[in-house]
């Protein structure tokens, strides 16, 4: 008895064939990731956004979730997750910005998933690996890792990479230790430790969505120390 061989490329051009491929990888893609887009989904109900941009970004979020089985990789050409941490030194209520040498601006610290579906650790592991810190721990609880803040923003095309869009998902994060960053080869060597007056001061070098992060952030650090000294 004969068997037919799947696929059957005879008939099919390198064009229809690449097709088939990507198919196969987005059920992959569906099976393997639907239960963390789904908590992410979730996670994302709950959000309360602080402005008209942030609200606008959350339904663009959640329906791009729904809409890309890929949506957690870097190979999501359209759009993908991103986790990014803003980190608040709590002794002063100071925060930690560095230089992006590609986006050349002031941001906060963040990056691509690698093989994870936690974006709280992701934002955790880049924020460490960028800034050198060795405390950083979620802030102001370190059992709750539910993001501070969501933003889309648009990255240029660049090399081989076409112009995307990052749902970034933002947390805050703390050290104890200021003055241990230390730079990691190929990373950002410029930090600044900014009052939050003078973060917000930065208009210009700043974007806004960062801003309402810094605020956020702000918001918290004062509730937090009139915890302690009430």
């Amino acid at each position: 008895m004969t068997h037919a061989k799947l696929p059957i490329w005879d008939h099919k051009s390198d064009a229809e064939k690449i097709e088939v491929l990507q198919d196969w990888l987005l059920d992959i893609y569906q099976l393997q990731l639907t239960d963390a887009r789904n908590n992410l989904l979730n996670t994302l109900a709950t959000h309360q956004p602080a402005d008209q941009k942030e609200t606008d970004d959350l339904q663009q979020m959640q329906h791009l979730i729904q809409q890309h089985p890929n949506i957690m990789r870097p190979t999501c050409e359209v759009a993908h997750i991103t986790g990014s941490a803003l980190v608040i030194h709590t002794g002063t209520g100071r925060v930690l910005l560095h230089y992006h040498k590609t986006l050349v601006r002031w941001l906060q610290f963040g990056g691509h998933a690698e093989d994870e579906t936690d974006f709280a650790q992701v934002a955790l592991r880049e924020a460490h690996e960028e800034s050198g810190l060795p405390d950083l721990r979620f802030y102001p609880d370190t059992n709750v890792t539910t993001p501070l803040d969501i933003d889309i923003h648009t990255i240029p095309s660049r090399k081989n990479q076409p112009e995307h869009l990052h749902l970034d998902l933002r947390y805050l994060l703390a050290t104890n230790e200021p003055d241990a960053t230390s730079v990691t080869q190929g990373e950002s060597s410029r930090f600044r430790w900014l009052s939050f007056d003078e973060a917000l001061g930065m208009v210009d070098e700043v974007d806004p969505a960062l801003r309402r992060l810094i605020r956020k952030a702000q918001a918290i650090w004062h509730d937090q120390t009139w915890s302690r000294t009430n």
